[in-house]
């Protein structure tokens, strides 16, 4: 896979290098599509040492997942790379779309154009203000309890957050555990009723400020609060704000629903004729990796014919 001259066209551009967007490029490479991936090289799940309920890789690294399909995609020349850059705006033209890319690939070619575009761009996330939360993230304190529930299983857990969808969360872990508590930070995000529904469950529900996280080597082993006070843990569950990573689409105006997801039809085409979505960018947001793949897989096909003009089940 080379870097572009100046001037390079495509097929399809994808914006993005995670699952989604390299299911999509082989799927399209394969289709005899010539595609070009955007990749900044910074995934939300970098931290993240193991990934699961992808099958066949269950349990693999994140960035080993990565690492393996950018192998696969060496056997296409349809497919180049551009790594360590990103795409500042994207505009429509007569003959499809013209990105303009910054990093290092623009030194070669800054301008890109494309007869239809694919975002892959995932959401970028800010996690609650919990001064040592970072150190645990990934290794024993996770966001997807689907991908990560299973680890923690009949263990003391916690789950962090300051959103108002705390409490069905908390119904949601207890699939894997009945020694769940809910840790609010100081939050008034769960009303009384819930809060009652909860006790009565056998959750905890900890309003208190959280002063810190305690643990070594990436195992949490305690949620400190500001009184000085702890409360023992196996390792935890954290509810992230999630943001839209599709600023370059502003002179599109694709629509997008009221979390800034780009809404899509059930096959990926957003709004905009010629730009589909898939992954965590597309409603309704974050997801399992296997998940986010075979929508990119989806998209390919669904893209494939609609350049061709053709409507087929298959």
């Amino acid at each position: 896979m080379s870097e572009p001259v100046p001037g390079l066209t495509a097929d399809v551009v994808i914006v993005g290098g995670g699952p989604a967007g390299l299911s999509a490029a082989l799927n399209l490479a394969r289709a005899r599509a010539s595609v070009v991936v955007v990749d900044t090289g910074r995934p939300r799940n970098a931290a993240t040492l193991r990934s699961h309920g992808f099958l066949t890789r269950d349990g693999i690294s994140p960035i080993e997942l990565r690492k393996l399909a950018r192998d696969e995609l060496r056997a296409y020349d349809e497919v180049r790379i551009l790594d360590r850059s990103a795409v500042a705006r994207i505009e429509a033209d007569a003959d499809g779309f013209v990105a303009t890319l910054t990093g290092r690939a623009a030194a070669a070619s800054p301008i890109l154009a494309a007869r239809t575009v694919v975002v892959a761009t995932g959401l970028r996330e800010t996690l609650p203000d919990v001064p040592n939360l970072r150190s645990f993230y990934g290794m024993s304190i996770f966001s997807c309890a689907a991908c990560d529930g299973w680890e923690l299983q009949d263990r003391p857990v916690a789950l962090i957050g300051e959103t108002s969808d705390l409490a069905d969360r908390a119904r949601l872990l207890t699939r894997w555990t009945s020694q769940l508590t809910v840790c609010t930070n100081g939050a008034a995000v769960i009303e009384p009723a819930d809060e009652a529904e909860l006790v009565a469950s056998g959750i905890r529900v900890e309003r208190r400020a959280i002063a810190d996280l305690e643990g070594e080597r990436g195992q949490v082993g305690a949620v400190r609060f500001a009184d000085g006070s702890s409360l023992a843990v196996a390792g935890g569950f954290v509810r992230p704000t999630w943001h839209a990573a599709h600023d370059f689409l502003d002179p599109l105006t694709p629509d997008c629903d009221a979390d800034g997801h780009l809404v899509t039809d059930r096959s990926g085409r957003t709004s905009v004729p010629g730009l589909y979505a898939a992954g965590d960018a597309a409603a309704p947001g974050p997801q399992q990796l296997i998940v986010a793949a075979g929508q990119g897989a989806r998209v390919a096909a669904v893209l494939v014919q609609d350049l061709l003009g053709v409507r087929t089940a298959h």
